[in-house]
């Protein structure tokens, strides 16, 4: 070494400054790559082929870039060294140490794994060219290093080669949709409601009891032809007397072969006859399984029930698409824009069977809806009886005012949210209103 040109010491240390930077770079875009992403790629990507078929044994990999990468270091210092002592005598140790010490973290450390990691595929793909060769070439000796620390981590209860679970939870799903919703802009809405569809039920969504527009089988022939020619829907329930009678669900394209002529083939008994057997649902079903149901049976639509076999209410297909496009039927959206109307920006005018899911959704409030799904119910659970007048009453930040009272429910009222009590301010706004 006494005899080698300082300039060529020099280059020397400079291409293995440069090799280390390769190492470092390499390590920091390989353990950066987005493993869903990659193996995507893998599938039309040669590099990206190459750094899965790494990242399948991290050991091994990590191996390989940990001993090239100690290798150069320390050579690297070694000629520092040699550089220094001949420069400055005895002296030149500590310059070496300080300078080299400073090249690695700046041209080896700091700037090549910055660059891997706004870059990693880039970076990675290349890389593998080069790793994938190097791990066959110095396998005896990765093999050497990995036996001995894989032996280390079992001493301290490690298994390792126990596989990284790379799968994601329901919340890390909706974080991913959240940081990639401008590149889908019109589809991030649907992916989260689809998540959400486990923590609603049927009984969220359901068309109440009193609001199914069915087939009394007591009621004459006219009556039930009426409520088949002006009801608007596809399929009727039909019962006798009390919905919870029920004998079947009538489609409408049954109904045509039975008016082909005029109207006489239309009888009671023959609605009975085309009438399929009802699909019976527990109201707490959630609609992720109730979806399933429905297209495992082959059905459209099911009758809610309790506990205890009582009919709550009635849901559709359509009712659980809904909760993931959001509303497609015009009439259904306007219904429910007139069961909320503003008065303010803070008061609204509320029909008394609007439920509250639609009502939080709406206004963007946050209404209790673990109990009573209408605010109907909601009130008349507050109030534990049914008013005789009207009242005014607070739920949490919400003011409740009863505008019409009817058949045993409250139709209608006036809600407003109140103003937090953050400051003497808002306070006394409050008070005066």
């Amino acid at each position: 070494m006494d005899d080698t040109p300082l300039w060529l010491l020099f280059t020397i240390l400079g291409c293995l400054l440069l090799i280390s930077a390769f190492f470092s770079g390499s390590e920091t875009a390989m353990m950066s790559l987005n493993r869903y992403r990659l193996r995507h790629l893998r599938k039309h990507h040669s590099g990206a082929r190459r750094a899965y078929k790494l990242l399948k044994r991290p050991d091994r990999l990590i191996g390989i870039i940990l001993i090239g990468n100690n290798l150069v270091n320390i050579l690297a210092s070694a000629i520092a060294t040699v550089i220094a002592l001949r420069l400055y005598g005895n002296a030149g140790i500590f310059i070496a140490t300080l300078l080299l010490t400073l090249a690695i973290l700046i041209f080896s450390e700091v700037t090549p794994k910055t660059l891997a990691a706004r870059h990693p595929e880039g970076i990675a793909f290349s890389a593998s060219h080069i790793l994938s060769p190097l791990l066959i070439l110095f396998y005896p000796a990765v093999w050497l290093v990995n036996h001995f620390s894989n032996g280390l981590l079992r001493l301290f209860g490690v298994n390792p080669n126990k596989g990284v679970d790379h799968s994601l939870s329901k919340e890390e799903i909706r974080s991913v949709v959240d940081v990639s919703s401008g590149n889908i802009p019109d589809h991030q809405g649907m992916l989260i409601n689809i998540l959400d569809l486990e923590t609603v039920t049927v009984n969220d969504i359901m068309v109440p009891r009193n609001e199914i527009v069915g087939l009394d089988m007591e009621e004459n022939i006219e009556a039930l032809l009426d409520t088949i020619i002006n009801c608007g829907y596809t399929r009727l329930p039909i019962y006798s007397g009390n919905i919870n009678n029920v004998h079947g669900l009538l489609h409408m394209k049954s109904v045509t072969r039975l008016l082909r002529s005029g109207g006489e083939g239309l009888t009671k008994e023959a609605i009975k006859r085309f009438a399929r057997e009802p699909n019976f649902v527990l109201e707490n079903t959630p609609l992720n399984k109730q979806l399933l149901n429905f297209q495992r049976d082959r059905r459209r639509i099911g009758l809610v029930v309790d506990e205890y076999g009582e009919v709550e209410g009635l849901v559709t297909m359509e009712d659980i698409l809904e909760e993931i496009v959001g509303d497609f039927t015009t009439n259904k959206a306007e219904d429910e824009q007139e069961e909320i109307v503003a008065l303010d920006k803070s008061i609204y005018e509320i029909g008394g069977s609007a439920t509250i899911r639609d009502i939080n959704k709406a206004n963007n409030w946050d209404l209790p809806t673990d109990g009573p799904k209408t605010i109907n119910g909601l009130a008349l659970e507050h109030l534990e009886n049914i008013p005789d007048g009207h009242v005014t009453f607070t739920i949490g930040p919400y003011r409740f005012e009863t505008l019409e009272l009817k058949n045993k429910m409250v139709a209608k009222l006036r809600v407003k949210r109140l103003l937090l009590k953050n400051s003497s301010d808002d306070t006394d706004e409050e008070d005066e209103d």
